[in-house]
């Protein structure tokens, strides 16, 4: 029986649209966290922000542990970031482009000649930008994939196979950063974490981040526990899924971060008008685009630039704002829709635009 990988990297939040007025009067963010732990779904969450001064403050809601009184680990937990990733993947091409190895509006068949072909969907016509604002007509893997065969299941074969989504419109896609990973490991001859890494994170000082090593299941030092639905075993209800194939969510949603290390990267990433394009997909709220690995999506306080992941045990909504202000929230369970998804939201407009102050 085919098993769907759930959640394997982020899905983009459909409650996004209906939760946008509610936010104008937001409360405080830790009466967002708390209301957002409520559910013992929801065992615990952290929301960390610091202001454009450097005034910074952690916010605790829950347990790090169910069925136990364990305060959450503040700024240095470590958590996996899902589709944060994508962000310090797109910052690795960028500086893959300012060294020369990457072209912007080079077609993909560049470097991965014959790779890319499937129904509609031709490497030759796919430029490495559409793979970055997520046009380039490569659909989403993730809802077909088996999570039985993770590891074992080309996920780009299964992509090409699916039916192409319109090129030069807007359609999320796991896939395009899938490939994107290739692109990296293509020019430089490297693995992409290992290009990552010397390019993005060592630089930044991001040194509580880092790529799973292949057949890494834990989460190394200090973190919480989380609590998921497995996907392998749905009829046990939610379960305690901190161990998972780190290593297999690639370059879409592999990477393991801290709220410390997410800020670093943030007060570092440049907030242009440049290469963003107008989201049309259902659920987002009026005003979104999307650029290279950021979202813009409008708050209570107006623009945020950043990104948001869902992975099975974790949700999280990460960014900044033009004034530099940063901030991130995430949960200890999957607040991947419905009221779940809702209160995650607020909890992260609650601390990116009053957090602190």
């Amino acid at each position: 029986m085919m098993r769907r990988l759930l959640a394997l990297v982020i899905a983009v939040p459909v409650a996004l649209a209906p939760v946008a007025p509610a936010l104008a009067a937001a409360p405080s963010p830790q009466d967002r966290l708390d209301r957002l732990t409520d559910s013992a779904a929801l065992p615990g969450a952290v929301a960390y922000v610091r202001g454009a001064r450097g005034e910074h403050v952690t916010f605790r809601a829950g347990t790090a542990e169910r069925g136990a009184r364990k305060t959450m680990p503040g700024a240095d937990g470590r958590f996996r970031v899902a589709s944060v990733s994508k962000a310090v993947i797109a910052t690795t091409v960028v500086k893959l482009v300012e060294q020369g190895k990457v072209g912007l509006d080079d077609a993909v068949e560049t470097y991965l000649p014959g790779v890319v072909r499937g129904e509609g969907m031709d490497g030759r016509e796919i430029t490495v930008r559409m793979l970055l604002q997520q046009t380039s007509g490569l659909p989403d893997f993730t809802p077909a994939a088996d999570w039985s065969k993770i590891g074992k299941q080309d996920l780009l074969k299964l992509a090409l196979s699916l039916e192409a989504t319109p090129r030069g419109t807007f359609a999320y896609s796991n896939t395009n950063y899938l490939v994107l990973g290739k692109v990296i490991e293509a020019a430089t001859g490297r693995d992409f974490r290992v290009v990552s890494r010397d390019l993005v994170l060592r630089p930044l000082g991001m040194r509580d981040t880092y790529w799973p090593a292949k057949g890494e299941s834990g989460i190394r030092g200090k973190h919480a526990r989380f609590y998921a639905v497995h996907p392998l075993r749905p009829a046990e209800g939610v379960v305690d899924v901190t161990r998972l194939p780190g290593y297999e969510f690639g370059a879409s949603g592999g990477l393991v971060s801290t709220p410390h290390d997410l800020d670093r990267f943030w007060r570092a990433r440049s907030v242009t008008s440049d290469g963003f394009v107008k989201v049309n997909e259902a659920g987002w709220p009026k005003g979104s685009r999307y650029g290279y690995g950021l979202m813009e999506i409008p708050l209570s306080c107006g623009k945020m630039w950043g990104h948001a992941g869902d992975i099975p045990g974790t949700s999280t909504f990460s960014g900044r704002d033009r004034a530099g202000r940063t901030a991130t929230v995430y949960v200890t369970g999957s607040a991947n829709g419905g009221k779940p998804r809702e209160r995650l939201i607020a909890a992260f407009d609650a601390a990116l635009c009053g957090g602190g102050r």
